[in-house]
């Protein structure tokens, strides 16, 4: 990403988003073990969502201890970044009056470069969501394993930087909201997808066509329904949100079914689709949040032409 970084007034209040560098196991123990204890020594309720081979090393390294710890694994959890930030804000709403920790780490070795960008602007929305908030969201790095532009993009949408046991304020540190639009970069062109355009009364027909299509290149009952579902709540909020009209896109690549509706639409709340919703919200992006909760990717794209949801889900046995 080129967006220059943009200072901003670090916020007062109770919240606090530190990102951890690290290199090796031995500093991860460290890092994320003394943050862990430092909360179970103080009281305070703690979550640790990060890849499950540091799950294990952390309890380990916690002994007894971790039994006094909620743990999520966060290649199931953060598959899809966009279901990561309803996750955490669950576990501080379940702890209100108190002061939470929680150890997120989202981008981790392996991950793809569509997952990267998801998962960075997850990073920036944090300081939105949590902002005023009684908690403090460590974030693991991998200075060894991850690309040297992940790590200037976690100086970024990180206020303060932790590293040997040392903590300073980032001086890249960019306006959450500039930076999570600054994750809005071009979509690379499908090759060979199947393309319908869609309005008003064909909605049924969309759904019939991404059956089909999904059941033809083997994608399973389980992952076709949820691919039906997800399509049909993003073609549905295009009539009613996106200017009556829009277009799909199909194709499979790297093992994936994906799906893109493109309509005229607008998100004016970057958190859209990723808190829970309340039930008596009126709408409150629930067809989103859907659509967070079904897919294993989506990938967000605000332009001049309007909004883009690409929407991938893995094909294959096991998959759940």
């Amino acid at each position: 990403m080129t967006l220059e970084p943009t200072p901003v007034q670090r916020s007062a209040g109770p919240f606090a988003h530190p990102a951890l560098f690290y290199r090796g196991a031995t500093e991860y123990a460290a890092g994320v073990g003394g943050f862990v204890r430092a909360a179970l020594a103080a009281s305070e309720p703690v979550l640790v969502a990060v890849p499950g081979e540091r799950l294990d090393l952390l309890r380990d390294s916690l002994g007894p201890a971790a039994a006094e710890v909620e743990s999520a694994d966060m290649t199931a959890l953060g598959r899809n970044p966009g279901r990561i930030l309803a996750r955490l804000r669950e576990f501080a709403a379940g702890h209100r009056g108190r002061t939470v920790r929680i150890v997120g780490e989202p981008i981790w070795p392996g991950r793809s470069a569509a997952e990267i960008t998801e998962a960075t602007r997850h990073e920036a929305l944090v300081n939105l969501a949590f902002r005023g908030t009684a908690a403090t969201v460590l974030c693991p790095y991998d200075t060894a394993g991850l690309p040297p532009a992940v790590l200037t993009d976690a100086r970024r949408t990180h206020p303060t930087l932790v590293r040997g046991g040392t903590s300073r304020p980032s001086r890249a540190y960019t306006d959450p909201a500039l930076m999570a639009a600054a994750c809005d970069t071009p979509l690379p062109e499908p090759p060979g997808a199947r393309e319908l355009v869609y309005g008003p009364g064909r909605l049924a027909q969309v759904r019939d066509q991404v059956h089909g299509w999904a059941a033809a290149a083997g994608l399973g009952l389980a992952r076709t329904a949820d691919l039906v579902l997800a399509v049909g709540e993003a073609t549905a909020n295009s009539l009613a949100h996106g200017g009556g009209l829009g277009r799909l896109r199909l194709w499979t690549a790297d093992g994936h079914a994906v799906a893109e509706i493109t309509d005229s639409g607008r998100l004016t709340d970057p958190l859209a689709g990723r808190p829970r919703p309340a039930l008596a919200a009126a709408d409150g992006g629930r067809g989103l949040w859907m659509i967070h909760q079904l897919c294993d990717l989506v990938e967000t794209r605000v332009g001049g032409a309007g909004l883009t949801l690409r929407l991938h889900v893995r094909m294959g046995p096991g998959i759940p």
